[in-house]
């Protein structure tokens, strides 16, 4: 089931391809004037042409409901990280009243922070699309190396995996203040050098990066406990190979190609 869940969960990957790469080609074809311009008129351009205007509050109804619940779910994510993990190891004391106090003001200042950020993001990218993935491509590289291989790999140890992450997370945010002040740097300098790196580049350079420093670290220093990395790395004795009978398993290998195969026709295609 957990291979079967994992296949699904590719091909429900392909879906921001039909999701935002095709209707703004559908609106690059229709409308001359979207052509050339910014790609996120794309959007409200097939919405506000093409709809009726039931359809019109619909769309937006849907719009805004899924932006409230990620914004709420981001926001009560992040309070419960600081209140828990931060507040109540400093106050081990203090009362459920007051935990929860706290996790309120904490979602206050982080609605006030975010508030706060966007008029930075568009020296980052003018696109939405190209702003998200460019910030995760400066956090998610250190924490994907020591997830990926703290799985594979038994001998890696926290030694390395702090190392890893303090090094991606430094690397990381030095990274976005510099693009953020792009504008200000020397032209031809190795600090404008850095900041106008493709940001996929960026974020092979920084995985491979951290990976290196968390494979030396973590063989310069004391090997885990079997007992801590017991039932969470791939090869561990106490994880055993469950049998899978021939049918689920034969239309796993052939979902798999499918999977490939159709990630390789849209790469074709797309690029």
């Amino acid at each position: 089931a957990a291979r079967t869940g994992t296949i699904l969960a590719g091909f429900l990957k392909i879906l921001p391809v039909f999701i935002f790469v095709l209707p703004g080609i559908i609106a690059a074809a229709l409308y001359s004037d979207i052509r050339g311009g910014s790609a996120d008129a794309a959007c409200p351009a097939l919405v506000t042409r093409l709809l009726p205007a039931g359809f019109k509050g619909l769309v937006l109804a849907g719009m805004l409901a899924a932006l409230m619940s990620s914004l709420a779910s981001a926001f009560n994510s992040c309070s419960t990280l600081l209140t828990w993990d931060v507040y109540r190891k400093l106050r081990p004391d203090a009362s459920e009243q007051r935990l929860v106090a706290v996790g309120r003001i904490t979602t206050v200042l982080l609605v006030g922070l975010g508030l706060l950020w966007i008029p930075f993001m568009k020296y980052i990218s003018p696109q939405i699309y190209i702003y998200l993935q460019s910030v995760q491509a400066y956090i998610a590289p250190p924490i994907a190396a020591c997830f990926l291989l703290g799985v594979l790999y038994p001998r890696l140890n926290g030694t390395g995996a702090l190392a890893a992450l303090w090094t991606g997370l430094v690397i990381g945010t030095a990274r976005l203040v510099l693009e953020l002040a792009r504008a200000s740097l020397a032209s031809g300098s190795v600090w404008a050098w850095f900041a106008g790196i493709n940001f996929l580049h960026f974020a092979a350079l920084l995985f491979a990066l951290c990976s290196g420093i968390l494979i030396a670290v973590s063989l310069a220093t004391a090997p885990p406990s079997p007992a801590r990395i017991a039932g969470v790395t791939y090869g561990a004795p106490e994880i055993t190979a469950v049998p899978v009978p021939a049918g689920p398993r034969s239309l796993n290998v052939v979902l798999s190609i499918v999977l490939a195969a159709t990630i390789g026709v849209l790469w074709i295609v797309f690029r």
